[in-house]
């Protein structure tokens, strides 16, 4: 076999592709992919074994990183928690394996690594090429809504739901530059208290622009003023979870529960089967607990490193926490403006 690329931007096969593959989420899709590089100037590639011209059997999504301060890497795909290799067969994933391996030294790639949401990849990997290692929760949407209720945890997220509703919580949802707002002084609140920069508003743009009423920004407001906000994309059967940002002060009011049931609620109604909560670092149990009450089944998201350098994601660990400390000391436009500079070299 010979592997060929594409640009899944310009070829429309790949769109065709993965609209058809049942495997395929909103990660994979050229909106998310030209969001990325309208952002950040990241290159999406396909490597596939299917032919110029000829129908696609197979691919693999990256995007080419080029950075002076993380080096140069390949990544399926940035920013996202998955985007699992959609591959028909065992002699084709083989071939695109190796093919990947042999870029490592000549294409000088700091590292490629792909985030499979399954764990068929990973049998064909050795102990040394697995990376990172998440918890992964997902809400099984097609129980009644009743029955979706019972199963979120009764004396945490049901009574924080109830207390909502009383203390006459409202949602407003769409993807209006006012609701944008909300959110992004929301997300500016809760990067700070974990010391880390938000990403650039104009990525948060770029994905509305790009991914259309696929993406949902809702918010929790109690007399006019915003309280959490949560955004969502939705994708064929999937609704995913992916920013959350709260003003803490007002937990006890229990926004963050309100704007989840209401999510659940309304991908229950538009006939939606699961609800994606994403990626969870097993050093954090209060988000775990979290999505677990929510009623989410938990299992293990596991990704592929292909590097000469086995021990970067510890030295790229320490580094974090030496920027944590910088942050946490950056007033709001300093801290702004590191997100802006930051974020492109972190994909």
């Amino acid at each position: 076999m010979t592997v060929y690329t594409l640009d899944p931007l310009q070829d429309s096969r790949w769109k065709e592709f993965v609209e058809a593959h049942p495997s395929a989420s909103v990660f994979h899709t050229p909106s998310w992919l030209e969001a990325l590089r309208l952002t950040y100037g990241y290159e999406p590639v396909v490597f596939t074994t299917s032919p110029p011209k000829s129908r696609l059997t197979n691919g693999i999504a990256f995007c080419r990183i080029s950075s002076w301060l993380t080096g140069r890497r390949m990544v399926s795909v940035p920013f996202a928690d998955h985007c699992e290799p959609l591959l028909e067969s065992d002699e084709a994933s083989k071939e695109l394996i190796d093919f990947l391996r042999s870029s490592i030294k000549e294409s000088r790639w700091k590292y490629i690594e792909i985030r499979p949401r399954s764990s068929t990849l990973l049998a064909q990997v050795s102990c040394q090429e697995k990376g990172s290692a998440f918890c992964f929760h997902v809400i099984d949407l097609d129980a009644p809504v009743e029955d979706l209720f019972r199963s979120l945890q009764k004396s945490s997220i049901q009574r924080s739901i109830r207390r909502a509703e009383r203390e006459g919580l409202v949602c407003e949802k769409g993807r209006s530059e006012a609701l944008l707002s909300n959110f992004y002084g929301l997300m500016l609140k809760t990067r700070r208290r974990h010391k880390l920069p938000p990403q650039p508003i104009s990525w948060f743009r770029n994905l509305s622009a790009c991914l259309g009423e696929r993406l949902n920004i809702r918010v929790a407001l109690k007399n006019g003023e915003p309280l959490a906000s949560i955004l969502t994309l939705s994708y064929r059967g999937t609704l995913v979870y992916k920013y959350g940002c709260s003003d803490e002060r007002h937990h006890n009011l229990g926004p963050v529960p309100f704007l989840f049931w209401d999510a659940i609620r309304e991908a229950k109604k538009n006939g939606l089967h699961e609800f994606d909560l994403g990626r969870s670092d097993l050093t954090n149990p209060g988000l775990i607990n979290f999505k677990t009450r929510l009623g989410a089944r938990a299992s293990t998201l596991e990704y592929v490193r292909f590097s000469t350098a086995h021990s970067a994601p510890a030295v790229e660990n320490r580094g974090m926490h030496v920027a944590k400390r910088l942050f946490a000391r950056m007033p709001d436009g300093l801290l702004t403006t590191a997100g802006k500079l930051l974020y492109r070299h972190i994909g």
